[in-house]
């Protein structure tokens, strides 16, 4: 293969990379922490998009338990949209186990 087609088969590897980053932007994944009672949402950049905090769990007395379910749901948010696009990406190389780094 000479080094023109190569060249060719990278710009079209990178349309389509570009292509399934913009369709999981649109996506969105949930995690939550307590039981639901703290549940984030992100798109698929892996972006906090919302954030519902139940008003059963919200006790002066007890922050430190509540921002403790914020960060349990926020990092799990982030993980599934991390997987989300890696499992959209493996697709999309035939699990070539190429790692993307920096798309987020």
């Amino acid at each position: 293969m000479n080094i023109q087609a190569i060249m060719k088969q990278a710009k079209i590897m990178q349309k389509k990379m570009e292509e399934v980053q913009a369709e999981v932007a649109k996506e969105t994944v949930e995690a939550t922490a307590g039981g639901g009672m703290v549940k984030a949402t992100f798109n698929g950049k892996a972006e906090l998009i919302g954030l519902t905090i139940d008003k059963d769990v919200v006790n002066p007395e007890d922050v430190e338990m509540l921002q403790d379910l914020i960060v349990a749901a926020v990092n799990e948010g982030i993980k599934k949209a991390q997987n989300l696009l890696s499992e959209r990406m493996s697709k999309l190389t035939g699990g070539l186990g190429i790692n993307f780094p920096g798309m987020f």
